[in-house]
């Protein structure tokens, strides 16, 4: 196995991550924002005014994107699996 075999390995793996990662950060900026907004021009300063619409708006994508997240999740282990035999050698 190689340098460039690994350097492969450790790429898709971020990558992953990230595409699993993403959609659930990205929700949640800009969910935060809007009640960041929405906050300073009310001047109301709630902390769980943050945090529940923060952890609906991440349950809402988790329900939306899971299956995809997982399918692709498991397309990847197979793929490291497949790869296994040719690491032996």
């Amino acid at each position: 196995m190689s340098i460039g075999d690994i350097t492969t390995l450790l790429q898709g793996g971020i990558r992953e991550v990230l595409m699993l990662a993403a959609p659930l950060l990205l929700s949640a900026l800009v969910v935060g924002l809007v009640v960041a907004i929405l906050q300073a021009t009310t001047q109301i300063q709630e902390q769980t005014l943050t945090f529940v619409p923060k952890v609906i708006a991440i349950l809402l994508v988790l329900a939306l994107l899971g299956g995809l997240g997982f399918s692709l999740l498991g397309d990847y282990t197979v793929q490291l699996f497949q790869r296994i035999p040719d690491m032996a050698q």
